[in-house]
């Protein structure tokens, strides 16, 4: 049965891909030919780990390559193909709702490619982003998050975390913050840990409530 909940908190800190846009077409195309191209093996099968940064994906499958060359090889593959892209339920109402001083992007993404994917979807650029060049450890590593809270002049605790992935949702909970799971890219199961759980944000409100944000979902 599913219930209700109203909830208070100083702040939101957004993952992007598969919470406020799906770019898996994109994803998934970029990163097997990424792998052709560097001679990874059963290229045509690789299984992207998402959630995770970029360059950490290409230390972990091409440890032997240049880090920063392997990460501008998919970087302007995924730049180049917006193909697929699709704002998700209820993100552009939400979105419009929140004071920019309450929201923030905490991405695995690289900041040029964040901008192309909110540019090409048609959503605001915030003004609070961490994006995978921002911090030393990325997803599942707390840092992003807390970075995240720390540019909303808050901390995690008072912060919610939005999250659609395991590596996310797990540096949502390390660093102390409640998360929001959104269902889409993992089960429920996948997702069983966090805080709630919701299929998309197309039903999530958001109000100014004295110096807090107040949803209901």
């Amino acid at each position: 049965m599913s219930e209700h909940a109203t909830i208070q908190a100083h702040g939101l800190l957004f993952d992007m891909d598969g919470v406020l846009l799906s770019s898996i077409g994109s994803v998934n195309r970029c990163w097997r030919e990424w792998c052709r191209l560097t001679g990874v093996p059963d290229w045509e099968s690789f299984e992207v780990p998402h959630g995770q940064r970029a360059i950490d994906i290409v230390r972990i499958t091409r440890p032997e390559m240049d880090p920063q060359e392997g990460l501008k090889l998919i970087e302007d593959l995924e730049v180049a193909d917006m193909d697929d892209l699709q704002v998700l339920p209820g993100v552009a109402g939400l979105l419009k709702s929140l004071p920019t001083d309450r929201w923030a992007v905490v991405t695995s993404a690289t900041r040029r490619l964040t901008i192309a994917r909110m540019e090409a979807a048609g959503l605001p650029i915030p003004k609070n982003l961490v994006c995978a060049e921002d911090v030393l450890k990325g997803k599942p590593d707390p840092e992003p998050y807390r970075r995240g809270a720390e540019l909303l002049g808050a901390i995690p605790a008072d912060c919610i975390v939005v999250e659609d992935a395991p590596a996310g949702l797990g540096a949502g909970l390390a660093a102390g913050s409640r998360v929001l799971a959104v269902l889409g890219t993992h089960t429920r199961e996948e997702m069983a840990s966090a805080t709630w759980i919701v299929d998309t944000l197309e039903h999530v409100r958001a109000i100014v409530v004295g110096n807090n944000l107040q949803l209901s979902f």
